[in-house]
């Protein structure tokens, strides 16, 4: 799977994810927060094989995704 592909397969799990939590009644989220969440754990092991992300963007529950973004709101993380 060249680098593109792996690009385009993630950014489609995380706009999926994104329509999941916004059926749920989030309708602000983006599939940015959601790649922001994802992110944010590995960032002092830098980011995991496709596999991996791609079971934790799946696995993503809304209860985590919600305290993701209040501790980043918190802390004044931006979202650019």
């Amino acid at each position: 799977m060249s680098e593109s592909e792996m690009e385009a397969t993630i950014e489609a799990l995380c706009r999926s994810k994104a329509e999941e939590f916004r059926l749920v009644g989030y309708e602000y989220v983006t599939s940015k927060d959601v790649w922001k969440c994802i992110s944010s754990k590995y960032e002092k092991e830098g980011i995991p094989p496709l596999y991996k992300l791609v079971n934790d963007i799946l696995s993503l529950k809304v209860l985590t995704f919600m305290n993701f973004m209040t501790i980043s709101a918190y802390k004044g993380s931006s979202f650019d």
